[in-house]
């Protein structure tokens, strides 16, 4: 089971600020990232940089319109993420619990944790042959 643990965008974190003293929450990341990944659950973790330095795409019918960022509702936005992967939902829980607060200790804020899908959840949903292309891109 994969899950993403989503850091939520914050005013400052749109505004490509880090924390007055960054460093403790670099060390807290750093060490629980080890974690991750001695565990053997870590699969990738990045911060995004601000809204402003990207876009969206906005379909209308065969239509694609790109509108650059910033956006404006920055609770709305992802800040970063952590992919982990786990035997239970249990032990995904138990992860996200112990996730350093990604805006320094002391700090209200949350962050969000989403299962990601796996090939078999669309059994029956799509052709055989479609779901293997997706599958061969998995092994590689």
């Amino acid at each position: 089971m994969r899950f993403m643990i989503i850091v939520k965008a914050t005013a400052d974190s749109e505004a490509g600020r880090f924390p007055p003293n960054p460093e403790p929450l670099f060390q807290a990341m750093a060490t629980y990232h080890e974690e991750l990944s001695r565990a053997g659950v870590l699969l990738d973790a990045s911060g995004l940089q601000p809204s402003s330095k990207g876009w969206r795409v906005q379909y209308d019918g065969a239509r694609r319109k790109i509108t650059d960022g910033p956006f404006t509702e920055s609770k709305e936005l992802i800040a970063g993420y952590t992919l982990i992967q786990t035997r239970t939902r249990d032990e995904a829980v138990e992860w996200s619990r112990r996730f350093p607060n990604p805006v320094g200790d002391g700090a209200s804020c949350h962050i969000e944790v989403r299962q990601l899908y796996e090939m078999e959840d669309f059994d029956g949903l799509v052709e055989e042959k479609t779901a293997e292309r997706f599958r061969a891109m998995e092994k590689k």
